[in-house]
């Protein structure tokens, strides 16, 4: 069964790991980045470490930090924000204190969102802003997900982000036909042998399933490429600047919310 408590030494090992990499590349944006996961794996670790309280509070804490990113990109107001920021709250918060009451709680919070733009009684750009707020729910919604998944839920991050650095890294050393428009850069090759080196990680903390496993192979990539069809429909590289060498907090996990709502559905 996996635990945080068997998790951890695993994962500062790869901290390490990835610090000696990084400094042997010489690379300062590289090394900028590994400083923001020096810091923050630890501080995740420990939250998820205190069980299902600690893991509603960093899915708090990054679904509301999530929706201001989310809320930048589709040019959503203020109100429409701090709405959809409250539901996607009170979905977590439900996942922890009220299971039962789950799907309940997201239709409340769809009407929510929705009666925004009605009363506002925005007749021009009314539709835009429903539809937006919809997908932020659903999207940002799966976010729940970690409170009863725990450290499976820390689990399947880790593999989600070795597989994103290892198709990174992979497609463009061996190239190949491109995955996607929506994200150039990205490659079929790379796609594999990152889904290749995320099941690996899946495997060696006793995560490995044929749900998680669909979830890291497909949802992973397929979050990412979500992600990349909203930017490029705001013309926006990054959905944040403050993350340092990584944009926003969305662009790091744009690939687990897929993933999570993918082992949802199989689970």
């Amino acid at each position: 069964m996996t635990t945080v408590a068997s998790l951890a030494p695993y994962l500062g090992g790869a901290l390490a790991l990835g610090g000696v990499a990084v400094v042997a590349s010489r690379r300062r944006e590289l090394m900028i980045r590994w400083c923001a996961w020096a810091v923050g794996v630890p501080l995740v670790t420990a939250a998820f470490w205190w069980g299902r309280p600690g893991a509603a509070a960093v899915a708090v804490v990054v679904g509301v930090i999530a929706v201001l990113e989310y809320g930048g990109l589709m040019r959503l107001g203020w109100p429409d924000r701090i709405v959809l920021a409250a539901a996607v709250t009170a979905v977590v918060l439900a996942a922890w204190l009220a299971p039962g009451q789950v799907l309940r709680v997201v239709a409340a919070g769809a009407l929510a969102v929705a009666a925004v733009p009605l009363l506002t009684g925005d007749a021009v750009d009314g539709g835009r802003r429903l539809g937006a707020g919809l997908l932020g729910l659903a999207w940002l919604g799966v976010l729940a997900a970690l409170v009863p998944l725990g450290a499976s839920g820390l689990a399947l991050f880790a593999a989600v982000s070795i597989a994103d650095i290892v198709a990174y890294f992979a497609g463009r050393r061996l190239g190949g036909p491109r995955l996607s428009p929506l994200s150039p850069a990205k490659r079929w090759s790379g796609t594999l042998a990152g889904a290749a080196a995320g099941l690996g990680v899946l495997a060696v903390l006793s995560a490995l399933s044929w749900p998680t496993a669909v979830a890291v192979a497909v949802g992973g990539p397929a979050g990412d490429l979500l992600e990349s069809m909203i930017k490029r429909g705001a013309r926006a590289k990054d959905a944040g600047r403050w993350l340092p060498g990584s944009g926003g907090l969305l662009d790091r996990i744009d690939s687990l919310l897929l993933a999570l709502a993918v082992l949802l559905v199989l689970s």
